[in-house]
Protein backbone atom coordinates (compact mmCIF):
# COMPACT_ATOMS: atom_id res chain seq x y z
CA UNK A 1 0.00 0.00 0.00
CA UNK A 2 1.39 3.49 -0.96
CA UNK A 3 1.54 6.17 1.68
CA UNK A 4 -1.06 8.61 2.02
CA UNK A 5 -1.21 11.07 -0.41
CA UNK A 6 -1.65 15.05 0.13
CA UNK A 7 -3.20 16.23 -2.63
CA UNK A 8 -6.37 14.09 -2.24
CA UNK A 9 -9.68 15.98 -3.23
CA UNK A 10 -12.13 14.11 -0.89
CA UNK A 11 -14.75 13.98 -3.35
CA UNK A 12 -12.70 12.28 -6.13
CA UNK A 13 -11.47 9.92 -3.30
CA UNK A 14 -14.78 9.16 -2.40
CA UNK A 15 -16.10 8.85 -5.86
CA UNK A 16 -13.27 5.88 -5.94
CA UNK A 17 -14.46 4.78 -3.47
CA UNK A 18 -18.12 4.18 -4.35
CA UNK A 19 -16.56 2.80 -7.81
CA UNK A 20 -14.99 0.23 -5.79
CA UNK A 21 -17.70 -0.08 -3.49
CA UNK A 22 -20.39 -0.59 -6.61
CA UNK A 23 -17.81 -2.97 -8.46
CA UNK A 24 -19.05 -6.15 -5.80
CA UNK A 25 -22.56 -7.30 -6.32
CA UNK A 26 -23.49 -8.18 -2.89
CA UNK A 27 -21.82 -5.09 -1.32
CA UNK A 28 -23.37 -2.76 -4.02
CA UNK A 29 -26.63 -4.35 -2.89
CA UNK A 30 -26.22 -3.71 0.89
CA UNK A 31 -24.86 0.03 0.14
CA UNK A 32 -28.25 0.15 -1.16
CA UNK A 33 -29.66 -1.19 1.29
CA UNK A 34 -27.91 0.73 4.00
CA UNK A 35 -28.50 3.78 2.82
CA UNK A 36 -31.72 4.05 1.06
CA UNK A 37 -30.48 4.95 -2.01
CA UNK A 38 -31.36 3.47 -5.54
CA UNK A 39 -29.28 2.89 -9.08
CA UNK A 40 -31.41 6.09 -10.10
CA UNK A 41 -30.41 7.55 -6.96
CA UNK A 42 -26.74 7.20 -7.86
CA UNK A 43 -26.57 7.61 -11.42
CA UNK A 44 -28.17 11.14 -10.97
CA UNK A 45 -26.29 12.05 -7.74
CA UNK A 46 -22.71 10.27 -8.30
CA UNK A 47 -21.52 13.57 -7.27
CA UNK A 48 -23.34 14.40 -4.31
CA UNK A 49 -21.16 15.11 -1.43
CA UNK A 50 -24.27 13.41 0.74
CA UNK A 51 -23.81 10.51 -1.43
CA UNK A 52 -19.88 10.54 -1.62
CA UNK A 53 -20.21 10.69 2.73
CA UNK A 54 -22.92 8.12 3.00
CA UNK A 55 -20.50 5.93 0.56
CA UNK A 56 -17.66 6.55 2.74
CA UNK A 57 -19.89 5.73 6.12
CA UNK A 58 -21.05 2.94 4.80
CA UNK A 59 -17.64 1.52 4.21
CA UNK A 60 -15.99 2.90 7.82
CA UNK A 61 -19.26 0.80 9.48
CA UNK A 62 -17.81 -2.55 7.94
CA UNK A 63 -13.74 -2.51 8.27
CA UNK A 64 -12.69 -4.93 6.34
CA UNK A 65 -14.56 -3.39 3.53
CA UNK A 66 -12.95 -0.35 4.48
CA UNK A 67 -9.21 -1.66 4.65
CA UNK A 68 -9.95 -3.52 1.06
CA UNK A 69 -10.84 -0.18 -0.58
CA UNK A 70 -7.98 1.66 1.02
CA UNK A 71 -5.97 -1.01 -0.35
CA UNK A 72 -7.51 -1.05 -3.61
CA UNK A 73 -7.40 2.66 -3.99
CA UNK A 74 -3.53 2.22 -2.47
CA UNK A 75 -4.32 5.04 0.43
CA UNK A 76 -4.87 4.53 3.71
CA UNK A 77 -7.92 4.04 5.83
CA UNK A 78 -7.20 7.22 7.51
CA UNK A 79 -7.34 8.98 4.59
CA UNK A 80 -10.86 7.42 3.48
CA UNK A 81 -12.09 8.21 7.00
CA UNK A 82 -10.35 11.61 6.71
CA UNK A 83 -12.20 12.49 3.70
CA UNK A 84 -15.83 11.40 4.75
CA UNK A 85 -15.25 13.89 7.61
CA UNK A 86 -14.25 16.56 5.29
CA UNK A 87 -17.40 15.79 3.06
CA UNK A 88 -19.50 15.99 6.35
CA UNK A 89 -18.04 19.36 7.28
CA UNK A 90 -18.93 20.54 3.22
CA UNK A 91 -21.68 23.49 3.71
CA UNK A 92 -23.16 22.25 0.81
CA UNK A 93 -24.15 18.76 2.08
CA UNK A 94 -27.89 17.61 2.43
CA UNK A 95 -29.68 14.93 2.71
CA UNK A 96 -28.71 11.70 0.87
CA UNK A 97 -32.15 9.71 0.26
Amino acid sequence: MRASLTNNDPAQLALRALVWTLGEPDRATRLLDVTGLTPTDLRARADDPAVLAATLAFLEAHEPDLIACAEALEVRPEDLASAHRELECSDDIGDFA
